[in-house]
């Protein structure tokens, strides 16, 4: 049998010679042995996850394991090296391809950033490459703007595409190569003895896993990796979201799995409730009110998710680390108006929140809060970590299951049909996050919009103060028509950016009126016609 490696997207202008150092016949070898070893475990992993996805329907019964792991309560995950143990504070959503955005994030007082390839980042083959050569370039100490030294910058914090994303530019044998391997290998191939050597890396965030047996598939992965770049095993560090209603319930599972490689777990809020939607959310008693209203940390469900993270990792000597605080200073503040001192001090209230409970670190977006945030810490973590706090907690089924009452407002509907239709919209420009009424939002919370407008749709669910109104169908037709018709106005700039608001608007109705609407809807944008045509129009003729 022949094998091949083909790049299906001619150089984009100006970027020739990029593409060429980046995918070298080296690099491309090492794509090619990555996936020529673990494709079959990647088909078994999709093929699980299917099959539990029809288990779940039939029977939504869901339970911990009783396994070795959790009964033996002597293990713990390997020692961390030094930089990693204070992982007080992360930028969050930091897309490389945005250099001066990545620049900006290099010198900032934090201990690490999450260089993102997933929620806020959009795959198209020039942000994948621009992205690709920033990191380089930072790592060599030749970005302009950036430290000289990768030594003294954040720890990198590299998170891949998760498993739900192909690489639909790259034949591997003749199948498409999968997104996070490609990630992995690029990532791996030109910085990870540079990193080790400078005793900063190589550091991932693994996302969206939905189980123990996926923890050890990519422990596997970083287990061959070093022995191809003879690194000491156990070099690789990894911090996993858990993000995903299914991954909470194998938290043991899933820490023993990396116990070499593991710095960690992480909460997310709202990829973690859209994940209940996704796997419970044809059940009415799953219904999931009005997020703005009803939806935050202080609720049961989503609080005894954060107290099992923290004392399951605690237990077993690994960081556990909160969410990402979204709000944003308005543009040009520098933090001392009245309305930025709120916006700062709602943060600090409900960062402190999580630090009480025993949470290592977490992530803001907009580096305008770090000075405060990092404050909060000297005030209230003399320590690097929290690991010493001990917790007893007896969370149950029913606690992690027990979805708050409350109803749905119009304001709630109107908000997640925006993000819904602003994401997608984005998604076609080849931007992966933007702002908000002074958030940023990113796939996360596109998850939650898309899924909570499909489930009061699912339900007909009643409008709070509405006289009887419930949400159907044409009331979201209506309300994204008025959306889409302001936004018009505001927004496009051109007949181009006109017509691709209109798409995002039908894109998000097709979303939401879906019998089966798709698990992720970065693979639904990822795979659509509109999307590849927008950003592969240089595909090669043998196509």
């Amino acid at each position: 049998m022949v094998h091949d490696v083909i790049l299906l997207q001619v150089p984009l202008p100006k970027l020739e010679e990029l593409q060429k150092t980046i995918f070298s016949s080296e690099v491309l070898e090492f794509i090619a042995a990555l996936h020529r070893n673990f494709d079959k475990k990647i088909e078994l992993l999709y093929e699980n996850r299917k099959r539990r996805a029809v288990e779940i329907k039939n029977d939504p019964f869901i339970d911990f394991k009783n396994s070795p792991e959790r009964r033996d309560k002597s293990w713990k995950i390997a020692p961390l090296p030094i930089r990693l143990q204070n992982r007080h504070l992360d930028l969050g959503d930091v897309s490389a391809s945005n250099t001066a955005h990545f620049v900006v994030a290099l010198n900032e007082d934090v201990q690490g950033i999450q260089v993102d390839f997933d929620d806020g980042h959009c795959p198209t083959w020039r942000n994948q490459l621009l992205a690709f050569n920033n990191i380089n370039l930072a790592v060599n100490g030749k970005l302009q703007g950036a430290p000289l030294t990768i030594t003294t910058c954040p720890v990198l914090m590299f998170r891949p595409r998760a498993w739900n994303m192909i690489e639909h530019n790259i034949l591997v044998d003749g199948k498409e190569a999968i997104g996070p391997l490609v990630d992995f290998a690029v990532l791996m191939y030109h910085n990870a003895r540079k990193l080790y050597e400078a005793n900063s890396g190589p550091y991932f965030y693994l996302s969206k896993l939905e189980s123990a047996s996926e923890a050890q598939l990519w422990n596997e992965i970083f287990v061959w990796a070093q022995k191809e770049f003879k690194l000491p095993q156990g070099t690789i560090k990894a911090c996993v979201l858990i993000e995903n209603i299914f991954s909470v319930f194998e938290l043991e599972e899933i820490l023993y799995a990396l116990r070499d490689h593991s710095l960690g777990l992480n909460c997310g809020i709202w990829d973690y409730c859209a994940s209940i939607i996704a796997k419970f959310g044809s059940r009415s008693e799953y219904q999931l009110p009005d997020r703005s209203k009803y939806v935050n940390m202080d609720r049961h469900f989503l609080i005894s998710y954060l107290r099992l993270v923290v004392s399951t990792c605690h237990a077993r000597g690994a960081h556990a680390t909160g969410g990402m605080a979204a709000s944003i200073l308005k543009p040009g503040s520098d933090g001392t108006d009245d309305e930025s001192k709120a916006i700062i001090s709602e943060i600090l209230e409900m960062k402190l929140k999580e630090i009480d409970c025993g949470v290592d670190g977490f992530m803001v977006y907009d580096a305008r809060t770090v000075p405060h945030v990092n404050e909060l810490w000297k005030k209230n973590g003399t320590m690097p970590n929290q690991i010493h706090r001990k917790f007893d907690c007896n969370v149950t089924p029913h606690d992690l299951l027990s979805i708050p009452s409350g109803g749905v407002t119009m304001e709630g509907l109107q908000n997640n049909i925006a993000i819904s239709i602003l994401f997608v919209y984005y998604w076609l420009a080849g931007v992966g996050h933007f702002f908000y009424n002074g958030k940023i939002e990113d796939s996360a919370t596109a998850e939650i919009s898309r899924y909570q407008i499909w489930q009061w749709i699912r339900f007909s669910a009643a409008l709070e103060g509405a006289s009887g109104e419930r949400v159907t169908s044409r009331l979201v037709e209506d309300r994204a028509s008025d959306f889409v018709g302001r936004a018009h106005r505001r927004l496009c700039r051109s007949g181009a950016e006109r017509k691709r608001l209109t798409a995002a608007r039908y894109m998000s109705l097709e979303l939401v009126l879906s019998r089966d609407p798709p698990e992720f809807i970065t693979s639904y944008l990822n795979d659509n016609h509109k999307f590849r045509t927008l950003h592969n129009k240089a595909l090669l003729s043998s196509l």
